[in-house]
């Protein structure tokens, strides 16, 4: 019980972090983030 009355900030903001990732996953925003990130490596390395 000690655990959670001293983390409950950090507790709260993980629970946050789930449910926004969650929510973005069910929007269809993960193939929008990989499309991102394919981009930004393809850019770096030169081939893009």
């Amino acid at each position: 019980m000690r655990f959670l009355k001293e983390n409950r900030a950090a507790l709260l903001l993980a629970a946050a972090g789930v449910v926004l990732m969650v929510l973005g996953t069910g929007r269809g925003e993960t193939e929008i983030i990989l499309r991102k990130a394919i981009n930004i490596c393809m850019e770096c390395i030169g081939l893009g």
